[in-house]
């Protein structure tokens, strides 16, 4: 179908959260003194990047009755992300997230997702989006972690197949939101037969075919960031030989690695910039790469694009409040060399 037929570019579902990240660059954690308020959560922050390039976006999150949620609904408002699809979670509480900055490889982070409303959106709230309406659906891994998201995220994937919508899920793997971390490569695996596109870090590509627990480790804190341990060639191969069309490796400064269901690999070189805090980069890569991949560019330019992006945020201390315009993002490539 026409995209222009389309309401909306992109339905990202998932996480949504109010982020504090630390005013004191490179204080320990113990040491923070105060904290700066944004929003976050990788499928608002990949919603808003959308947006601010110039696409068409809605956003399928929960939050509480409380003003943390006012707090996301506002920001995503001005943002001019769709928030219709966005209900009220009586008795949850809207999540929150802390953040602590010390260049150049060590960003703490504490999740408060206990009862968390993001993940109680149901099966009726995904009935209550006209699919047919949406040319591409982002899916975010965290979603997977519990009911009764778990089930919206499969049913979400479903009804977007039926009606022949784009389906892309950000593997976003978090540890320390799974009982039993083995769990989030067995959900991720189900869902991806049905997937055509899927982003992901090398480690979360590993988590995804993890076999042993004791594979991942995570210091200071850094539940974005672990290191997981295995054979990163057989993680890609397995990921692929569940059926995805296109497979996306994050790489941080060096690019991406893009792979395709036809064995054919393409990497594509970053964009090297000294991070101030990389949280959100790969989110602002995803938002980029989206806008490429929508607008007909090769998966080349598109994830050039992703990367421009990544770049771009990277040098800033938050993530959905800091993603580039379009114009800003055109610039900076065209500055460093152009796609």
């Amino acid at each position: 179908m026409d995209g222009k037929a389309k309401t909306y570019d992109v339905l990202t579902v998932g996480r949504s959260s109010i982020d504090l990240y630390s005013q004191n660059i490179g204080a320990e954690f113990i040491a923070i003194k105060g904290f700066d308020a944004f929003v976050g959560g990788s499928p608002l922050n990949i919603a808003t990047g959308c947006s601010r390039l110039g696409l068409r976006a809605a956003l399928l999150t929960g939050v509480g009755e409380d003003k943390v949620g006012d707090f996301i609904l506002n920001f995503l408002e001005q943002e001019k992300v769709e928030t219709a699809f966005i209900p009220r979670i009586p008795g949850a509480r809207s999540s929150a997230v802390l953040l602590g900055i010390q260049p150049p490889d060590t960003f703490p982070l504490v999740f408060y997702r206990n009862n968390a409303a993001d993940s109680q959106i149901t099966i009726d709230h995904v009935n209550a989006i006209d699919m047919a309406r949406v040319r591409l659906i982002e899916l975010s891994g965290t979603a997977l972690n519990i009911e009764p998201s778990r089930s919206a995220v499969f049913h979400a994937v479903e009804r977007a197949k039926a009606h022949g919508v784009t389906t892309l899920l950000d593997i976003d793997f978090r540890a320390d939101q799974w009982a039993d971390i083995r769990s989030f490569g067995v959900m991720v695996r189900a869902l991806l037969p049905n997937i055509q596109v899927a982003i992901g870090t090398e480690e979360e590509l590993l988590a995804a075919m993890l076999e042993d627990a004791s594979q991942v480790t995570i210091e200071h804190q850094q539940i974005s960031a672990p290191t997981v341990k295995g054979d990163i060639d057989k993680a890609i191969a397995g990921v692929l030989s569940l059926g995805v069309e296109i497979l996306v490796v994050k790489r941080g400064a060096t690019g991406a690695t893009v792979y395709d269901k036809k064995g054919n690999k393409q990497e594509v070189p970053g964009f090297p910039v000294v991070p101030l805090n990389i949280l959100g980069a790969g989110d602002a890569f995803a938002s980029g790469f989206i806008y490429g991949y929508l607008n007909g560019w090769d998966l080349y330019k598109s994830c050039r694009m992703g990367n421009a992006s990544g770049a771009q945020v990277v040098l800033q201390p938050g993530c959905a409040n800091f993603m580039p315009t379009l114009d800003e993002s055109m610039a900076f490539i065209e500055k460093h060399g152009g796609f």
